[in-house]
């Protein structure tokens, strides 16, 4: 019922969510019939629907071998945050993640649900992984390698500084970013880009996402371990705990505001990575996620209900960015209107106001002398007024018809 109030909120989103749920149905249709792959593709539509959306658009062999490092880093990532496997047991898993996946025989039970088929059933990505183009198993066996190193690392340190706080985001996230640089090169389809600019955009995502994971991770049993560097939040409260409670709520925004600035250093770098990419369907893949990253920030910052519940860009607004998100235009719009709604929420008495507002200045700046922006299509809130009656109901038959046809067809195939 949410979904369909927020589609007449925003009928704008239909169409977009239409083509986004045609395109679902396409993936389905298109996982491979052997059954290792089959396991791999099924596997990626349930733990990551929109990503397994956008990677169908790659070419083959490197659709597969973007399959087989997610999936690969998924299971890396199972182990890291089964918080119920002792340290001792842990750490040499963690250590020699990148052997294991050329044993295919090797699994390892831990996680919960689609996580925990993945890793009981690790098998078939091991099988697929050794069917991959040696240039591509190379780069995964690399990053495999070095992130499982750090993650042991990260096992027994806290997140204190800012620069531990960059180190482990490195680990977890710029290695993807290397790593997908690598693949990109190893398909022939793109120049090797720059480590520091790979880097910068496995952070970007990463810390938005630990910055609107905050509720759910504090609140996870077995206790979570958190990863907002004490840096920046003992500048605001005693326990980074205390932020969820509301007589802190003063503070809790302003701590919020604080890790959105320091997430915005990255924007420049991401910008310079996606502007040298030249073939399209890579493009697509790596600009898709930064816009929701952007969009989720700008949905983050000065917002109390971070610390209350769940906070995440809408479903049709995510279908609007999958499906206009053709170009660079395209990109420096939708990163020039998202940080302009951040700019419009900054509060002058904010202890960041100046920091934040400087890193704003700077990615408009970097927008405007793109010349993209008088060809951008807008993804700022509308205010406008209500919508007639008329146009509502067309939308409930549309809605009945789409969702009838989908059901049969379900129940043919």
């Amino acid at each position: 019922m949410g979904s369909l109030v927020a589609i007449l909120k925003n009928p704008g989103d239909f169409c977009a969510l239409l083509k986004l749920m045609m395109a679902s149905r396409h993936a389905e249709k298109q996982i491979p019939p052997e059954p290792h792959w089959a396991f791999c593709y099924g596997m990626l539509l349930k733990v990551s629907r929109s990503f397994a959306l956008v990677i169908q658009q790659l070419d083959t062999n490197l659709r597969n071998a973007v399959c087989i490092f997610y999936l690969v880093l998924r299971g890396l990532d199972t182990v890291e945050d089964d918080t119920s496997i002792a340290t001792d047991v842990k750490v040499p898993i963690l250590i020699d993640f990148h052997k294991h996946i050329y044993e295919r025989d090797w699994h390892f039970s831990c996680g919960t649900n689609n996580y925990k088929v993945l890793m009981d059933k690790f098998h078939h990505v091991s099988t697929a992984f050794l069917e991959l183009e040696r240039g591509f198993q190379e780069a995964i066996e690399d990053i495999t390698k070095r992130m499982g190193a750090g993650m042991a690392k990260f096992i027994c340190k806290e997140v204190e500084t800012i620069k531990d706080y960059d180190e482990y985001c490195h680990y977890v996230a710029g290695l993807v970013g290397l790593g997908l640089s690598k693949l990109f090169y190893a398909s022939s389809l793109e120049d090797l880009a720059s480590d520091s600019l790979s880097n910068s955009m496995g952070l970007f995502l990463q810390k938005t996402n630990i910055i609107r994971d905050y509720l759910e991770d504090i609140n996870e049993i077995p206790k979570s371990r958190m990863f907002w560097p004490r840096e920046i939040w003992s500048k605001y409260v005693n326990k980074l705990e205390d932020l969820k409670y509301e007589d802190n709520s003063v503070k809790a925004v302003q701590c919020l505001n604080d890790m959105v600035t320091n997430a915005l250093i990255h924007v420049e770098d991401c910008l310079k990575y996606m502007s040298a990419l030249r073939d399209p369907s890579i493009f697509r893949f790596c600009a898709i996620p930064q816009i929701m990253a952007i969009g989720t920030l700008a949905l983050c910052y000065h917002n109390i209900d971070v610390f209350r519940g769940v906070v995440k860009m809408r479903r049709g607004l995510t279908a609007k960015v999958i499906d206009q998100t053709k170009d660079m235009t395209d990109v420096y719009g939708a990163f020039y209107d998202f940080v302009t709604t951040i700019k419009h929420k900054v509060d002058e008495n904010d202890p960041n106001a100046t920091k934040t507002l400087s890193r704003i200045e700077a990615v408009q700046k970097v927008c405007r002398e793109s010349g993209a922006l008088e060809k951008r299509k807008s993804y700022m809130v509308s205010k406008g007024p209500g919508y007639n009656s008329t146009l509502v109901i067309v939308l409930f038959v549309l809605l009945a018809v789409i969702f009838g046809y989908l059901s049969a067809n379900r129940s043919i195939n």
